[in-house]
């Protein structure tokens, strides 16, 4: 079956706009909670949101599909999506919901579906319910006197607070380091800076006044020029840069220099190789990752597994491979000892936890390998399926013809916008740059 509304990270659309209208949002409520119906007893679904102007509309919409499936709504308000796994599981919820589009802009939306074991669902779920979506359900639902109950759950913020602090030892303290943290006006303007005062740091904020409407706007992991100005400003140790849903983080060291997801996951999986704490000897990643990292692994007799792009994939992976360390480049590092799903503010704790105890600057820590030039473009399409072109499909055999095994190179469709996303790299930067625009240039021939 052609998946006509998930993507690779749930629902997501323009807000009030076919996908992302406040009926489907409904419906996916009412179809979601027919299949976790399961047994006599009282279900429950836990709902949270980041800080978007349209999650009010969305969320009242998934109460009324949840509750006249017979499901009880437990309302969390904004809260980071680790944070929704993580309640779901604690407040032993069948369901749980985040109504966030991510790093996208605010006029964005989008749903977040997760099992009872807090991971993401499934492809097969997911399909399951796209099926739903197209039937009558009405006969289906509820009775009356079975309707479900919805109440906002007080206290889940600090719930989630402790969580991230018990994944660093008791006697951790991050006194003496001074941290800008940027929460992109999103879900965990409030949190993070909590859970990192309580640690001991001295923290400063930027990011932390949403209105609705300001959400990753010229802050957060996709914007970080503000947060380099700041921790330059305030002569911080460390710039900590989350996104709309704090599912990712991207660091910046005390110099302005940004860390991405390969450089912290190299950071992770280096500290706990040396504490034995790899679950198996290497990681997992993407396609999008570095070559520098995987060279960097195999220096230290560590793998390097990859899989598509989409932390969902990179889940899947470590749970059939048994891994316990994986992520993106983008940020998304999943650190499965301790969460189901990506958590940035988790992620910047292990960092913080590493530079606190080598006593090294942020730059040393932080720079585990020297990236090999990576070449990334995006082009805008507005329908059809330009990969399948011919004239595509033989820039795409020359590119990799000219590269010659001296680099890799990725084209794919993105899962959550309307892009063709163009990768190369290799130690030959000028070339690698020349493959990305000549790909380019076809896929914008054929796509305008």
């Amino acid at each position: 079956m052609v998946r006509k509304y998930f993507g690779t990270d749930g629902i997501r659309g323009r807000a009030n706009t076919p996908p992302m209208t406040p009926e489907l949002a409904m419906k996916v409520g009412m179809a979601a909670g027919l299949i976790f119906t399961r047994g006599e007893h009282r279900h429950r679904v836990v709902i949270g949101k980041d800080t978007r102007l349209s999650g009010y509309m969305i969320e009242n919409a998934m109460v009324a599909g949840f509750t006249s499936a017979g499901m009880d709504v437990f309302l969390l308000g904004p809260m980071p999506t680790p944070a929704v796994a993580m309640l779901t599981r604690s407040l032993r919820a069948d369901i749980g919901v985040m109504i966030s589009a991510s790093h996208n802009p605010y006029h964005d939306n989008g749903i977040k579906l997760f099992g009872p074991d807090g991971f993401k669902l499934s492809d097969a779920l997911e399909t399951q319910i796209e099926s739903l979506l197209e039937e009558d359900l009405a006969p289906r639902l509820a009775s009356s006197e079975r309707l479900g109950r919805a109440k906002r759950v007080d206290g889940v913020r600090d719930r989630y607070i402790e969580f991230a602090k018990r994944t660093l030892p008791r006697s951790m303290s991050l006194e003496g380091l001074r941290v800008v943290i940027d929460c992109a006006n999103g879900a965990a303007y409030r949190s993070a800076p909590d859970a990192l005062w309580e640690l001991g740091a001295d923290v400063v904020t930027i990011g932390v006044e949403p209105n609705g409407i300001n959400i990753n706007d010229g802050c957060g992991s996709t914007s970080t020029d503000a947060l380099c100005r700041k921790v330059h400003e305030v002569r911080a140790d460390i710039g900590i840069a989350l996104d709309g849903d704090a599912d990712r983080v991207i660091i910046v060291d005390e110099t302005g220099r940004v860390v991405d997801g390969d450089q912290l996951m190299a950071v992770v999986a280096d500290t706990w190789a040396d504490r034995s704490m790899l679950s198996s000897p290497g990681i997992v990643a993407t396609v999008m990752s570095n070559l520098g990292l995987e060279r960097h692994l195999s220096d230290r007799k560590l793998t390097l597994e990859r899989t598509k792009v989409g932390d969902r994939y990179v889940i899947e992976r470590m749970k059939s491979g048994g891994y316990n360390v994986g992520g993106e480049q983008s940020g998304h590092i999943i650190l499965s000892d301790f969460s189901t799903t990506g958590d940035g503010l988790v992620s910047a704790l292990q960092v913080l936890s590493v530079v606190k105890e080598s006593d090294r600057p942020v730059s040393e820590v932080c720079h585990r390998f020297e990236p090999v030039p990576q070449i990334l473009k995006n082009v805008r399409f507005n329908g059809g399926a330009p990969l399948e072109s011919v004239d595509v499909q033989s820039a795409i055999a020359e590119g990799e013809a000219r590269l010659d095994g001296r680099g890799r190179l990725v084209i794919r469709k993105s899962g959550t916008e309307p892009l063709i996303r163009v990768m190369a790299e290799g130690d030959d930067e000028p070339l690698v740059l020349s493959v990305v625009d000549d790909i380019c240039n076809a896929v914008r021939s054929v796509a305008a």
